[in-house]
């Protein structure tokens, strides 16, 4: 895949892809998101975090994305990659399929494309004030953009820990989990999503849309 960064395109050849899930910083809150999922007949995680090992060829930069029936939606979350020996910080969604999540969340994150913004960073250029990074995305419901998900990265793991303890490796590629989705989890046709640094005054963005496809026996 082709990247862009401050210095150039790269060109980056990904082996393996972890989505890790359960990330969120404050472990209350991850373990009542739990037993919330549970009550829905969600299966607990063995591990917090629980890495999630899916197929690199999932990963996409285009801008339409075909899904198996109406069930699946999209998150933002930070995109590590390691590639010519660093780490690089980017932005992806885990789209997953919500009605296979109640069967398997390892088989509901396999179904599902992944879309990467074309865009990278350097990760040691923002390491020092990750927490400040801000993370959203929207979705296009009834006709008009609505804000979807909004926070920063303080609200997820350090980065490094997740990479480290997922065993984030030479091509390996790592989508590094999500936040809260403003008035719950669903489905929208179009999703967009951002991550913007304050400090260095940018922004990576992607976009794209869902094309359903139908259910057949």
């Amino acid at each position: 895949m082709q990247f862009d960064t401050p210095d150039g395109p790269v060109d980056i050849t990904i082996t393996a892809l972890t989505v890790a899930g359960w990330t969120g910083r404050d472990r209350a809150a991850v373990d009542h998101h739990i037993a919330e999922l549970a009550e829905l007949g969600v299966a607990p995680p063995s591990q917090v975090p629980l890495y999630y090992r899916c197929g690199p060829e999932l990963l996409t930069q285009s801008g339409r994305i075909d899904v198996l029936g109406g069930d699946s939606s999209g998150e933002a979350e930070p995109l590590l990659l390691h590639a010519e020996g660093r780490l690089w910080l980017g932005l992806g969604s885990d789209q997953t399929d919500r009605a296979l999540e109640a069967h398997s969340v390892a088989h509901s994150k396999q179904v599902c494309p992944k879309p990467v913004a074309r865009a990278l960073w350097a990760f040691d250029e923002v390491e020092a004030h990750l927490d400040r990074i801000e993370l959203g995305s929207e979705i296009f419901e009834n006709g008009e953009w609505v804000s979807y998900q909004k926070g920063t990265l303080a609200a997820i793991r350090p980065l490094a820990d997740l990479a480290r303890d997922g065993g984030l490796a030479e091509g390996g590629a790592m989508l590094c989990g999500t936040l809260g989705a403003i008035g719950g989890v669903r489905p929208a046709e179009r999703f967009r999503m951002h991550l913007s640094d304050p400090v260095l005054g940018r922004t990576i963005t992607a976009e794209y849309a869902m094309r359903v496809l139908p259910v057949v026996a």
